[in-house]
């Protein structure tokens, strides 16, 4: 859920209490100060009413009024201080309907004589004007939360555009271009300190990536020169003919080791140019082309373990990657696949527009999914296998370039498949 959805739903549940509460209280407010000044009428008609009486029965006789909304009699009751004022309920008049009144109920001593006096006024009009000014105030509030919900996605969309053209320039950052992103100074504080922290972060950033992709490049070459050395003067070594037999076999392991230490340099130093995308994407290859390509390099090896090999290119596989990162790709697939085979086995490569799979027959057992991708992950059912870092670089290759790798094992068949985005 996006922050401005939910300030808009926190702002919403905090403000319907509010205004609901806020308009129960004027509710009630406008409604006692209109009994109020129905209740000050009602006093207001008894004065005048008890100074009529008192005049119309100065000379000892007595005064009855029936009305529909007013009641005067003598009664034997005794007179009461103050009157009483309710809220009941009656008939109109001429209508069959019932409807509220106000009703003064007083016993009054007029002349030496108690008198009741009831007087009632409807408050029909009341409810009509309560209805009324209820309607109005809920269409208000309606309308106020409407346009308050409306300014305040403006206003929050406005001070938020600041942070979202810092996340836009995150989400499009590259390692090699990070030195010329810079974050702007805004009129926020809290932005400011935001883009000065992402500043100090890039710059950071970028100083590391430069390092590692100098210490990488050096690497590459200082390490690589020793190790030729040593095998060149290894193969030197091989050809003294006063060498005993224990002795050339000892140079011959040494230099495989160091045919296997030159193989492993070239390994790590390729996943860490990966992992600093050092690899710059350029070209759309496809890789049908690279399989050909590997294949005739691998022809010969096949040919001597005498495995079979079945393509099946029925559109071209093309993707957008670094020519040595293809060529890294297709032949760890493809080497894996001759290397791990059994002799006389069986390779299928099957290729679409949107799905390269390499398959090959082994006699090792499937690679549990913990130690697929592992670097030098040893499978626990296979301890004599390792896989080494082939794998490892497939699965860097294609995380980098947004592509999705899986693997089954079916029938005695390891199969490897590369999907494109989207797929």
């Amino acid at each position: 859920m996006k922050l401005l959805t939910k300030t808009t739903l926190y702002f919403l549940l905090a403000m319907i209490p509010l205004l609901a509460g806020g308009g129960y209280l004027l509710f009630r407010q406008f409604s006692r100060e209109i009994d109020h000044r129905v209740d000050r009428e009602l006093v207001y008609d008894e004065i005048q009413w008890v100074q009529y009486v008192e005049a119309v029965t100065a000379d000892g006789s007595s005064f009855i009024l029936r009305a529909p909304d007013l009641l005067i009699f003598p009664v034997d009751e005794r007179p009461s201080r103050y009157p009483s004022i309710s809220t009941t309920q009656g008939q109109k008049a001429r209508d069959n309907i019932r409807i509220p009144f106000r009703q003064l109920s007083h016993v009054v001593a007029i002349n030496g004589v108690p008198y009741q006096i009831v007087i009632r006024k409807s408050q029909e009009q009341k409810a009509v004007l309560v209805a009324n000014i209820t309607t109005i105030m809920l269409l208000v509030f309606v309308g106020l939360g409407l346009a308050t919900l409306l300014f305040n996605w403006i206003i929050s969309k406005r001070l938020w555009r600041p942070f979202r053209a810092s996340l836009q320039k995150i989400r499009h950052i590259e390692l090699q271009q990070m030195d010329e992103v810079r974050f702007e100074e805004t009129a926020t504080t809290e932005f400011n300190e935001l883009n000065t922290s992402l500043n100090a972060m890039t710059r950071k950033l970028h100083s590391d990536y430069l390092v590692i992709k100098e210490f990488t490049e050096n690497a590459a070459h200082e390490m690589q020169t020793p190790l030729a050395i040593a095998q060149t003067k290894m193969e030197l070594l091989l050809q003294d003919e006063a060498l005993t037999g224990p002795q050339v076999d000892t140079i011959l392991q040494a230099t495989d080791a160091l045919g296997r230490l030159g193989k492993l340099n070239q390994s790590l130093l390729l996943l860490a140019r990966i992992e600093a995308s050092q690899y710059e994407t350029t070209d759309t290859l496809n890789l049908v082309d690279v399989t050909r390509k590997y294949l005739d390099l691998f022809a010969e090896m096949i040919q001597d373990r005498q495995i079979t090999v079945e393509t099946e290119f029925v559109g071209d596989f093309t993707v957008k990657l670094h020519p040595v990162l293809a060529d890294s790709l297709v032949s760890n697939l493809l080497g894996n696949a001759v290397k791990y085979n059994r002799t006389g086995g069986r390779i299928t490569i099957a290729v679409s527009e949107r799905r390269y799979c390499i398959s090959n027959t082994s006699d090792t057992p499937a690679i549990p999914p913990q130690q697929l991708f592992k670097r030098f992950g040893v499978p626990a059912a296979a301890p004599g296998h390792s896989t080494g870092l082939g794998l490892a670089i497939v699965k860097r290759i294609a995380d980098t370039h947004h592509l999705y790798i899986a693997y089954a094992f079916e029938k005695d068949m390891h199969r490897f498949c590369i999907e494109a985005p989207g797929t």
